[in-house]
């Protein structure tokens, strides 16, 4: 990923004075890490569209269900960057959206849609995220804030405005909310690391199921 040094910076207080809990929906029946998920299930983790963060033939699948108006989402990309960091080829992360926010949820995936269709969603992602209390008010957001804060990362707003309405857009949406309902996912984020689910929920633990997974993935 881009800018490493600025998200990291901007976000580190977020990290450390979330406390981990506050916007975490209980999972019932938690499954053991080191169990995949159901091979049927599994299908619905990743879509041929779905956005990928690293190198697309990475052994090592991180799998985030997202929500770009979720404090905690915002809290552990810097984690997640920092993994993708010490790892290097080994580590890819697949993006699932998953707008449990509402209104502003939506608007902003379909901004962060029409981001990668003109190549610019890294930045833009970093950006959407970087502003995340201006505009995430979890309720109606104020009209064009979330464009204007995308075009501080090389969005085209004019170009933008009908991106966000295509009916890929639109197909991409009901195909992340069926996967969502399909996988069972009851928080954001929710992660999955070669099929295996995170839990408990840490970001130790996601450092250690990562770490194992690459070591497996190399002997």
């Amino acid at each position: 990923m881009k800018r490493r040094g600025l998200i990291l910076s901007v976000l580190a207080l977020g990290v450390a004075g979330f406390g981990g809990a506050a916007w975490y929906a209980t999972r019932p029946d938690p499954i053991a890490a080191s169990d995949p998920i159901d091979p049927e299930m599994a299908d619905a983790l990743i879509r041929p569209y779905s956005p990928i963060l690293g190198p697309e033939d990475a052994p090592v699948t991180i799998v985030e269900f997202f929500d770009p108006a979720c404090e905690a989402c915002r809290a552990f990309y810097p984690v997640v960057e920092d993994i993708m960091a010490e790892h290097g080829d080994a580590v890819r992360v697949v993006i699932r959206y998953t707008p449990f926010h509402g209104e502003a949820s939506v608007e902003a995936i379909r901004v962060l849609e029409a981001a990668r269709m003109q190549d610019v969603f890294e930045p833009v992602l970093e950006a959407v995220l970087r502003e995340q209390p201006r505009w995430a008010s979890h309720g109606t957001p104020a009209p064009g804030l979330i464009l204007e804060i995308a075009a501080s990362g090389g969005l085209d707003v004019e170009a933008a405005r009908t991106q966000m309405l295509a009916p890929g857009v639109v197909a991409v949406l009901n195909q992340d909310r069926a996967d969502v309902e399909a996988v069972g996912v009851r928080q954001t984020p929710t992660f999955f690391v070669n099929a295996k689910p995170l839990d408990p929920f840490g970001e130790a633990e996601l450092r250690r199921l990562v770490a194992a997974e690459v070591a497996a993935s190399q002997s």
